[in-house]
């Protein structure tokens, strides 16, 4: 996780944050706005990658990739990491990879593979926690229309609030080319006319940042799971936690 840890960054109190984060939106009822992310932050998505890299390997013939678990995407986005993790040697990978990113891209972003998503650990039961409050619930997520329906069945299957699309809504892009960091930034309007925006939760650092600065009266939170890799430091302020439950 270049440039830092994150993991480091979790303080002995985290779970004093998420308490706090509810009791704020309590207090403000419906008027309260919290923002999650779904990649990385309430879904881990390493399910799906390893599905896809398992799907490859059937398909090429390549044993050591037809086994990949999650547990082999353990540095984030990286396809070629995972290669190496399943077994794979240098001239095998780079052999592999082109064609494996592209068997990926075909599957990656479509509805049908997005249910297979796992939950983060407690955000079922913080998602309703949050509703419990009277707030608005806003997922914010980089996932493309096309994925809405595959996204609502995970979100169910997990016991998830799913969205109703009055007090929790689903805010997707519009299609699968528009930029991730600009969509967040155009829906950061959206949540500021629903009310007061009391948390917003991401695993993306841009995008922690990015809420930060929009909103600094709100407490951010930055899920310390994977990210994309890019090379960019948490603002101060900003609080990370490794997942949501409430209890040790």
């Amino acid at each position: 996780m270049a440039p830092e840890d994150f993991k480091k960054r979790i303080r002995a109190d985290w779970r004093d944050s998420l308490h706090a984060v509810l009791a704020r939106a309590r207090s403000l009822g419906e008027r309260a706005v919290l923002a999650f992310d779904l990649d990385s932050t309430l879904l881990d998505n390493r399910h799906r990658q390893a599905l896809i890299l398992r799907e490859y390997g059937q398909a090429h013939a390549v044993a050591p990739l037809a086994a990949c678990g999650p547990d082999h995407w353990t540095s984030g986005w990286d396809m070629r990491d995972a290669m190496r993790a399943c077994g794979l040697g240098e001239a095998q990978v780079e052999d592999h990879f082109p064609v494996a990113r592209k068997f990926w891209a075909e599957r990656f972003f479509t509805s049908e593979y997005c249910e297979v998503d796992e939950a983060i650990d407690g955000a079922a039961a913080f998602t309703h926690a949050v509703v419990a409050t009277g707030a608005h619930l806003v997922y914010v997520t980089g996932r493309h229309e096309g994925m809405r329906a595959g996204s609502t069945a995970c979100m169910r299957r997990h016991g998830m609030v799913v969205p109703d699309e009055k007090r929790v809504l689903l805010v997707m892009k519009p299609t699968l080319s528009d930029d991730d960091d600009a969509f967040k930034r155009e829906a950061h309007a959206r949540l500021g006319r629903l009310g007061t925006v009391v948390a917003a939760f991401d695993n993306e650092p841009t995008h922690a940042n990015d809420y930060q600065r929009r909103f600094p009266e709100a407490l951010v939170i930055h899920l310390a799971t994977d990210h994309s890799g890019r090379p960019v430091t948490l603002l101060d302020g900003i609080i990370s936690v490794p997942h949501f439950t409430l209890v040790s």
